[in-house]
């Protein structure tokens, strides 16, 4: 366990994939001086409490992480936010792998932190290649019936009529809970 440098914390980054899963397990014990939780997967970086708490690290903080594939799921997303914190004086320690990255690495460290990171890659891809071998098999039997949609056909018809009407569309896309990604497919099909 490394110590915050003088006047640093020692910050935590839990993360889970879906919002049923338990976070309790993840960092339980470890004494933090703040936590940050995102709910969401880990495929890219574009997660709301990680860009928080990568916006509240300073120099001298600890930035503690249950596994390196809670942080990220490929490694070069993996590498760069280790290069990025360690850059600003930032200490990453990921508590399962018992590593801790202080920008003063060694060879042996560098090594480390890529072959765990590719291994987490490689998880996540045996992941999604069983998902697709489920999900075709499912269709061969007729009981894949997709993805349910974000929208009910009312709902819809509303949107198109308010995106034709003028309205922000990212005030919309809030209002409805849909991405601006799920807004242009309903609003211009």
């Amino acid at each position: 366990m490394t110590a915050a440098r003088r006047g640093g914390k020692r910050v935590g980054y839990i993360r889970v994939s879906t919002l049923d899963q338990k976070t309790d397990r993840q960092l339980d014990g470890i004494q933090l001086d703040k936590v940050f939780t995102d709910k969401a997967s880990g495929r890219d970086t574009k997660r709301p409490e990680l860009r928080a708490a990568l916006d509240y690290l300073r120099d001298g903080d600890v930035l503690v992480v249950h596994s390196m594939d809670r942080l990220a799921r490929s490694l070069p997303d993996l590498r760069k936010i280790v290069t990025e914190l360690t850059g600003r004086g930032v200490v990453v320690e990921f508590a399962k792998e018992h590593l801790t990255f202080t920008g003063e690495d060694n060879a042996m460290a560098t090594l480390l932190l890529n072959v765990m990171g590719a291994f987490a890659e490689f998880e996540r891809t045996l992941l999604l290649e069983r998902q697709r071998e489920g999900i075709a098999i499912a269709k061969k039997k007729g009981v894949y019936k997709g993805r349910k949609p974000s929208l009910t056909p009312d709902r819809a018809q509303e949107l198109r009529a308010r995106v034709a009407a003028g309205e922000t569309r990212a005030a919309l896309a809030r209002e409805f809970g849909i991405s601006r990604e799920t807004l242009y497919q309903y609003a211009f099909r």
